[in-house]
């Protein structure tokens, strides 16, 4: 059943990759109508994956994850609405060249073409790789986690309803078996699939990266930094710290680690105690004189909690905490506390993760915040597409050349 469902994907890439702008815009706002109107179908059937969550032991921060609400499929319907009102990359002339012998070239943007995602626990992903891929007319696949399956069921059920009756072919297929060796089947068709997209966590990641023969866009575990200078304002790096590690500690782009400058680690680390008090504190010797926590290891600097834990370490300067940024940094998001602006420009130089912020929190790494409606995941490599995976990233580019008779001699 999956080749079936592959090579229909990539059948219906000939007709989609030919849908104008404004059939596009119109089957994304019939989804997000219909989501709108499917919100109690939605909610019973995320239901169903909680009461499975909490029955197999899923944790807090992960269940989070998976939690759908009223409030939540209003943002993902809003994301919907948000990526129809974005400009459309598909047809924009990059660049033009005109040659001496009257040549004119011009690089486009095109689809992709087929483009499966393989995620896990979060189903509004389910949405937004579908609007996203939509706009740039690529056709999705898409593959989510079991812990998500009735939810995922039901958001892409309801997506291929809304939009039968607006576009000439479905551009949404989602892959309802559960067996593990169907990933391994998309992950080796490389006559249907164009490219695939991992979205998930670090051992799914490797997985998808070792065993493709696809073309892959990696997308990072997100151990991220929060570095708080010598001359950082204290009471700005508090509330930053709370936001990057306690709004929501379940997502790639809350911190994993605070790096703090020796000059102020006892007052910073005194004023944060209070509001850190539901989490859980790895630190060195001199962070836990003021931190109530246990002695933090290499193998806690390495590790991705997406939980109410945080690593606290005191460094000597600025070089020592890029330094440690380079050693256990997956090259997601890295911030900067601090008022002088040469050192805040030295830490963003000297470092190569995707996201780098100065007197801000990690957290708005994020398609939505970004200003792109939503987001395929965050990419931490360094070929085609970095940091959040929007519209231009979904796109390839084709050489158009107009001649009038031109031979080459």
């Amino acid at each position: 059943m999956i080749e079936s469902l592959l090579t229909n994907a990539k059948d219906a890439c000939r007709s989609f990759q030919v849908v104008d702008k404004e059939t596009k815009i119109k089957a994304l706002h019939a989804i997000r109508k219909a989501l709108l109107n499917q919100t109690s179908f939605i909610l019973e059937a995320n239901q169903k994956d909680m009461e499975a969550a909490k029955e197999n032991g899923m944790s807090e921060a992960m269940m989070d994850r998976l939690l759908l609400t009223e409030e939540r499929i209003q943002e993902i319907a809003q994301g919907v609405s948000m990526v129809a009102g974005l400009n459309d990359p598909i047809g924009q002339v990059i660049r033009t060249i005109e040659r001496p012998n009257g040549l004119k070239i011009d690089q486009v943007r095109i689809p992709i073409g087929t483009v499966a995602t393989i995620y896990e626990s979060r189903p509004n992903v389910t949405v937004d790789i579908a609007a996203i891929c939509l706009k740039t007319n690529n056709v999705c696949i898409l593959k989510g986690g079991k812990e998500a399956f009735h939810s995922n069921c039901a958001l892409a059920d309801i997506m291929v309803e809304a939009v039968k009756d607006v576009l000439p072919v479905n551009p949404i297929y989602l892959v309802k078996e559960t067996d593990r060796k169907v990933v391994d089947e998309i992950l080796n068709d490389t006559k249907h699939v164009d490219v695939v997209i991992p979205r998930g966590g670090k051992g799914l990641i490797q997985h998808v990266v070792t065993n493709a023969k696809v073309p892959v866009i990696e997308t990072g575990a997100g151990i991220c930094h929060l570095y708080v200078d010598q001359d950082a304002d204290l009471d700005m790096a508090v509330k930053v710290a709370v936001n990057a590690k306690i709004q929501r500690p379940s997502v790639c782009n809350a911190i994993e680690t605070m790096l703090v400058h020796q000059d102020v680690y006892q007052e910073f680390l005194s004023k944060l105690k209070p509001e850190f008090t539901q989490v859980k504190i790895y630190g060195d010797m001199r962070a836990l004189e003021v931190l109530d926590g246990q002695l933090a290891t290499t193998q806690n600097y390495g590790t991705e909690y997406d939980d109410l834990i945080c690593n606290v370490r005191v460094v000597d300067s600025i070089e020592q905490a890029i330094e440690h940024i380079y050693q256990y940094s997956t090259k997601h998001s890295e911030s900067i506390i601090t008022k002088d602006n040469a050192r805040a420009q030295f830490f963003m130089d000297a470092l190569d993760s995707a996201c780098l912020y100065h007197n801000a929190s990690t957290r708005f790494t994020d398609g939505g915040q970004f200003g792109f409606g939503a987001e395929v995941g965050i990419s931490t490599q360094k070929l085609h597409a970095r940091g959040p995976i929007g519209l231009q990233e979904m796109t390839s580019t084709v050489y158009k050349i107009y001649g009038d008779g031109q031979i080459r001699e």
